[in-house]
């Protein structure tokens, strides 16, 4: 099967890093424009410049995605440039984990903040909202468009420590499928990748157990990288995954929690 996102607008958000950055390299490999928004603008640019220099077509944006008016005003900033947006990859995402509370020696010690559960949902739920409805009308009018949401398998299993980021995972599930019932007659379809655990910046800070304990857990035996997660949303943002619409793709190597 082939893979046709050639002379597509495919606007990623966390495009600078990580999984980001690598979708964005593999869908300028595959002929599309790339458009980058992020808030890191040293790593955001140097990107889009290295795309450039191959040949293919990249810009940056510093765009703060949970702002409405920011992100209203980056998409019209795409259209002047290139007339359309095809693709959206909902990739950006934080975390800022802790428990719901935590005690020690019958005493409260602990809790998430609410600072922390607000800025998590702010990038990871809100972010996604206020992205897809930006570019919605714009993909109605051309009777065409994919719209890709970053879920996590934390959001389908759960995940001890990680309330907000959770809350947000299993949100951007329900607004898939949502949102694949009210825009797929208009010929735009709507998925989500859950990736396992991917050997990111993200999963770095994690304690170093616990990534063992998840890669002896995971069927193939390894961690994820962030190409596979890349590979994913190219596979469902392409013309040929057209009939693919409300899914939850699980890129996690077969991992089971709980076995």
């Amino acid at each position: 099967m082939g893979i046709t996102v050639h002379q597509r607008i495919a606007i990623i958000t966390g495009g600078a890093n990580g999984i980001g950055r690598a979708t964005a390299r593999a869908f300028a490999d595959a002929g599309a424009t790339v458009v980058i928004w992020d808030r890191a603008v040293e790593a955001g640019t140097a990107l889009a410049a290295e795309i450039e220099a191959t040949g293919q077509q990249a810009v940056f944006a510093d765009v703060n995605i949970a702002d409405s008016a920011a992100v209203q005003h980056a998409v019209a900033e795409v259209i002047t440039r290139f007339g359309a947006v095809d693709i959206l990859i909902n990739n950006a995402g934080i975390t800022r984990d802790a428990q719901l509370v935590t005690f020690k020696h019958g005493e409260l010690a602990g809790s998430m903040s609410e600072v922390d559960f607000d800025a998590v949902i702010d990038v990871n739920l809100k972010g996604v909202f206020v992205c897809a409805q930006a570019v919605a009308p714009i993909m109605m009018k051309q009777a065409r468009g994919r719209i890709i949401n970053a879920a996590s398998v934390v959001g389908l299993y759960g995940n001890f420590g990680q309330t907000n980021y959770v809350a947000t995972k299993s949100g951007v599930i329900g607004m898939t499928k949502v949102w694949a019932r009210e825009l797929g007659r208009r010929g735009i379809t709507v998925n989500a990748v859950a990736p396992g655990f991917i050997t990111t910046e993200m999963t770095s800070q994690m304690p170093q157990a616990t990534l063992a304990q998840m890669q002896a857990h995971t069927p193939v035996g390894r961690l994820g990288t962030p190409e596979d997660v890349a590979h994913a949303y190219l596979f469902l943002a392409a013309d040929e995954s057209a009939f693919i619409n409300g899914a939850v793709l699980s890129v996690d190597g077969g991992l089971v929690l709980g076995t």
